[in-house]
């Protein structure tokens, strides 16, 4: 039995050798024809594989690298730059512009109130809205300080948005130099339209301002008036007696 089995083991062991070097004679003579077969294929394929590297088109054509173009794109990275700035300006300006109306209106207000009062307040009730008053005049005068800040930055960046526009059309970079233009008439209506609600504010002031001079005026010489009277009035009794 075990000779048997010693046997069947070695028949198979042999099969399997007779199928594994059948194999390798086939890899071997697949390996020797392939090359040859495929050798011309290959030539052509390496071939047309070259041809086709060579006739991609570049990203940038040879006319777009000419001193002109490259002289055209430098000037349109400047406007966008230069528009860029103004922007950021204009609109820093124009927001500065409306806190500074807001805070005239806020004064005007609380002016008005005073005048309304004038002559009908108790010396605290006085100074307790002069208090007020103050306060509301110093915010004024540091919001009008910050508009004179910002709008020193935005004539900076309206100068060199012109000079920018005039290269950009020297250039011959239409387009761009046109484009900076309106983009510097829109920042500069932006600009105007805030800086006028400003001066009207300013004017309600200085109106505001100058009616107070005048009822303050009119109060004092009521004031000495009345003390004048209460004056006279003892000389009167003493004539009568």
């Amino acid at each position: 039995m075990a000779a048997l089995r010693r046997g069947v083991f070695g028949f198979r062991s042999f099969r399997l050798s007779s199928f594994l070097l059948n194999s390798s004679r086939q890899k071997v003579v697949s390996r020797d024809r392939v090359p040859f077969l495929f050798r011309c294929n290959y030539s052509k394929l390496a071939l047309g594989i070259g041809t086709g590297l060579c006739a991609v088109p570049f990203s940038q054509k040879s006319e777009d690298l000419t001193h002109e173009a490259l002289i055209k794109r430098a000037v349109s990275l400047v406007t966008n730059s230069a528009n860029t700035y103004l922007s950021q300006t204009t609109l820093a300006l124009v927001d500065t512009l409306t806190e500074y109306t807001k805070a005239l209106y806020t004064l005007i207000s609380i002016q008005k109130r005073y005048v309304g009062l004038i002559g009908k307040m108790n010396p605290n009730e006085e100074d307790a809205i002069w208090q007020l008053v103050i306060r509301s005049r110093v915010e004024v005068n540091e919001k009008q300080e910050d508009c004179k800040r910002f709008e020193s930055n935005w004539m900076n960046a309206v100068n060199l948005s012109e000079r920018a526009a005039e290269a950009a059309y020297v250039a011959g970079a239409d387009q761009a130099s046109v484009f900076a233009r309106s983009h510097l008439q829109m920042a500069q209506t932006q600009v105007e339209e805030a800086r006028q609600l400003s001066l009207k504010a300013e004017r309600m002031l200085a109106e505001v301002q100058a009616d107070e001079i005048r009822r303050t005026a009119q109060q004092a010489e009521t004031s000495e008036s009345a003390a004048g009277l209460e004056e006279e009035i003892p000389d009167a009794y003493l004539r009568e007696d």
